[in-house]
């Protein structure tokens, strides 16, 4: 039987979290399609095949070559609703549901190695990050190219899991993350990039407005990546 027969791209994880309880540790389905969709072979054809236990942790478990890496999920479809609930507040309920509605099914996660410090953590506490995918994302980008950004110490650290990937353009691939940067290979920012000096989040209501809606296209163009990969 197909493996795939019941995925499906538009289930909302909060449909079998209990309530109160945040998806990204709770939810049985996401972490059934975590591994799924990342169980498949590396850039240079090695299998990379994540393991999940009958408890919720470890969450999902690789093992090889005598390397163990416990990783986690993550939502990165993030609305800033808390810190910037000033403007958050200023839309219309029906744009703010249907954002959280696509953000929580499985284009809006990803998979990080988990442990104190992890890149879950710090990319959301960080000042210049502030849980913005396209600023970690650019934050991967130069760990791969050997440069330096606000969370290159944290990158380091994790640094056995993304060499996995070979290359950012392997990561990117195996991820289904190619509408997130350009054909040249550069990070797609949101908002004005200046080497991680601007200002990270939006200031005004027409910006913070256009930053959710082009989030919001580009969680659309993964979930059709998505969507083809598993048909």
């Amino acid at each position: 039987m197909d493996e795939f027969e019941d995925f499906d791209v538009d289930y909302n994880f909060f449909d079998d979290t209990p309530e109160g309880k945040d998806p990204d540790s709770h939810s049985r389905t996401l972490r059934r399609y975590h591994q799924l969709l990342w169980s498949k072979p590396l850039p240079d054809g090695r299998p990379f095949e994540l393991h999940a236990g009958r408890a919720l942790f470890p969450y999902l478990v690789y093992e090889a070559d005598g390397t163990r890496i416990v990783l986690g999920s993550d939502t990165i479809a993030t609305r800033h609703r808390k810190k910037l609930h000033h403007l958050y507040s200023q839309l219309p309920d029906e744009v703010n549901d249907a954002f959280l509605q696509r953000s929580y099914t499985i284009c809006g996660f990803m998979i990080f190695p988990v442990s104190q410090g992890s890149l879950n953590q710090n990319r959301g506490t960080h000042p210049r990050i502030q849980d913005r995918w396209d600023l970690t994302l650019e934050a991967i980008r130069r760990f791969y190219e050997g440069g330096t950004s606000p969370l290159t110490s944290t990158m380091d650290r994790h640094a056995d899991f993304f060499e996995l990937f070979g290359s950012f353009a392997g990561y990117i691939e195996h991820f289904h993350l190619e509408d997130f940067v350009n054909a040249d290979g550069a990070v797609r920012f949101l908002l004005p990039f200046e080497d991680f000096e601007s200002p990270a989040l939006p200031s005004d209501l027409p910006t913070y407005a256009r930053y959710r809606l082009d989030s919001l296209k580009l969680f659309e163009a993964r979930r059709l990546r998505i969507l083809k990969a598993i048909k």
